[in-house]
């Protein structure tokens, strides 16, 4: 299994539980991004609305840092809507 491969295959395994977290509005396959700029990590990226504050969530609403070893990138995107 290549690193893509078991990279899509954790997203896929862990997608609903993410989606179900408050403020998740997205999650793909990226790189991390570090101080603004990309780097050549390839993570799980989960798309928020709005970042918060570790202290502002509940235990239960946190995102992991990794899911089976790969690592999670929260990225602020802001609202998705979809157009037809």
């Amino acid at each position: 299994m290549t690193d893509f491969e078991r990279i899509k295959a954790v997203k896929r395994a862990h997608e609903r539980m993410l989606l179900a977290k408050p403020n998740v509005v997205g999650v793909g396959i990226g790189y991390r991004i570090a101080r603004g700029r990309e780097t050549d990590t390839a993570a799980i990226v989960v798309m928020v609305s709005r970042k918060l504050p570790a202290a502002n969530l509940r235990p239960d609403e946190l995102i992991p840092s990794t899911l089976d070893g790969i690592p999670v990138d929260v990225q602020e995107t802001g609202k998705m809507s979809v157009q037809s």
